[in-house]
């Protein structure tokens, strides 16, 4: 069976992004649903059963930082990315604190979203950078793969465009946010 994964957050642009996104990554991957609030997405969890939550940080009613704690005490094998515009340490500190496998700022999503789904499935986490995976959880290769750039032995990060914070742009919401967004759904509709 494909791997599963379910898509939280409260824009529906953002959430069609993430889909184009997946699904031009050639993975067989399955979005097995998709949901606006942590409400919905802790339903959805439960009857879904995906293997990996992409899930927003900020979102009406439950944050996504709560929804990861409560998605923890569901005893599913979910792992669970949180996907957020904050662009700070503080952010990826607590999403490790509530449980969460992996943290991926939107700013970033283009460069990174793939690979940190590919790092959970195969039993990592993913903070800005891919951990080992757990022994034995490759055996799947669609599961999890390892890319580096053929002349340069580079991993995907290492040549990606910098983030926002690296060219030096304030890391306050109002900016961040739109510019995130904007950088985000840019690079998609390059892509596709």
């Amino acid at each position: 069976m494909n791997p599963r994964i379910l898509i939280v957050d409260d824009h529906e642009i953002v959430r069609e992004g993430i889909r184009n996104l997946l699904a031009r990554s050639g993975k067989n991957w399955e979005v097995c649903g998709e949901a606006s609030n942590a409400s919905d997405a802790i339903l959805a969890i439960k009857s879904l059963q995906p293997d990996v939550v992409v899930l927003d940080v900020s979102m009406p009613g439950i944050s996504g930082l709560e929804a990861a704690r409560l998605i923890g005490k569901l005893d599913l094998a979910v792992r669970v990315l949180i996907f957020t515009m904050h662009e700070s340490t503080r952010i990826a500190v607590e999403a490790r604190e509530v449980g969460a496998h992996g943290y991926v700022s939107k700013s970033q999503a283009t460069r990174d979203l793939v690979l940190a789904i590919q790092t959970l499935l195969s039993g990592g986490t993913f903070f800005g950078v891919p951990s080992d995976p757990s022994p034995g959880a490759n055996e799947n290769p669609d599961r999890g793969i390892s890319f580096r750039a053929a002349s340069t032995g580079q991993t995907p990060s290492a040549l990606a465009r910098p983030s926002l914070k690296e060219l030096g742009v304030a890391a306050s919401h109002s900016v961040v946010q739109p510019i995130a967004l904007l950088s985000f759904l840019c690079t998609l509709r390059t892509l596709c």
